[in-house]
């Protein structure tokens, strides 16, 4: 069993507080994808709920936890889909959101939709995280702090918990990694429960402080990030989420941009499904490694599809050497 700071049954427990409309989503063979790819492949759609990202599983878990200690009034920073599921699963409460104001206007006018006060800042989201604990500092309220707090990846491990109830089981499940929850909460589950499938955590070359972090064995910060998935783009890795991930993820490996954007057209094109590109990482992955996964059988995580339409069309419908880098 890992050694991190998740528990298999406070997991389990997890999805008693979880509202059903974000649990048991669908997991199917999309045996369309399979000629491309060269290998089996499964998606568990994350979409297919009111806030569109698998962020809900663990927002239901803190609102609860919120409301049952009393507490009316809770901030976090957001690329955009930590914001809407907190906005959601967080109605009656006071709900604050810090987020760039260069985020897809898609999810910041979701956040303000959904009744969270919105706080916006002139950069990137590692500023974002900076706001809101400076907001839960000033107001003294509570911060939620994605992948730290250990709600957002016990949440996001009841993903975990429906995979391994799928049968046959699965040689490689693919993870879109930014903060972590996402991965060290679905990894914990799989290698407590199945620790032959391998973990694949995938990150943008364009946002890579995660996996360099993981590859050294220590916290590797950048300066910038230069990527389309938004959601994934964090320049600063949590030490203890490190640590969990360090327990979990068989390996870590960087995709490019011409990747991330062919594996969202052919979502769209083989799987009628319109993705961000966070959520189209593990085809990548697939798509740059074809020798690596050649006849075996994938899961890939969709975990969001809160996109700008215009930002959508342009990246699906350009030629795929317009997309290329050098």
């Amino acid at each position: 069993m890992p050694d991190t700071r998740l528990d298999l049954a406070r997991i389990q427990a997890a999805r008693t507080m979880i509202d059903p409309v974000f649990l048991d989503t669908p997991l199917y063979r999309c045996e369309a994808l399979e000629p491309a790819l060269g290998c089996a492949v499964s998606i568990k759609l994350e979409t297919a709920n009111p806030v569109r990202s698998f962020k809900g599983r663990g927002t239901e878990v803190v609102a609860r936890l919120l409301a049952d200690a009393g507490s009316r009034a809770v901030v976090c920073a957001s690329a955009g889909n930590l914001g809407q599921a907190l906005a959601w699963s967080g109605r009656g409460l006071d709900v604050t959101v810090a987020a760039s104001r260069f985020a897809p206007a898609v999810k910041l006018d979701r956040i303000r939709a959904l009744g969270a006060t919105l706080h916006l800042v002139d950069g990137d989201h590692e500023m974002a995280r900076d706001r809101a604990a400076a907001i839960a500092n000033h107001d003294g309220i509570r911060l939620l702090e994605d992948s730290l707090d250990i709600e957002t990846c016990e949440g996001a491990a009841t993903i975990g918990l429906e995979l391994i109830d799928a049968a046959p089981s699965f040689d490689a499940v693919l993870i879109a990694l930014g903060g972590g929850a996402l991965a060290t909460g679905v990894g914990h589950v799989l290698k407590t429960c199945t620790p032959d499938v391998d973990v694949i955590c995938v990150q943008p070359l364009g946002a890579p402080a995660m996996t360099r972090s993981w590859h050294e064995r220590r916290v590797v910060t950048t300066e910038s990030t230069d990527t389309i998935a938004d959601g994934v783009a964090g320049r600063r890795p949590i030490p203890a989420v490190l640590d969990d991930l360090l327990q979990v993820a068989d390996d870590a490996v960087l995709v490019r941009e011409s990747s991330i954007i062919a594996g969202m057209r052919m979502l769209l094109d083989h799987a009628g499904l319109v993705v961000e590109p966070s959520g189209a990482l593990g085809i990548a992955a697939v798509l740059e490694n074809p020798d690596r996964f050649a006849g075996s059988h994938v899961a890939t995580i969709v975990c969001g599809s809160n996109v700008d339409a215009a930002a959508y069309h342009r990246w699906v419908s350009a030629s795929p050497s317009a997309s290329r880098e050098p």
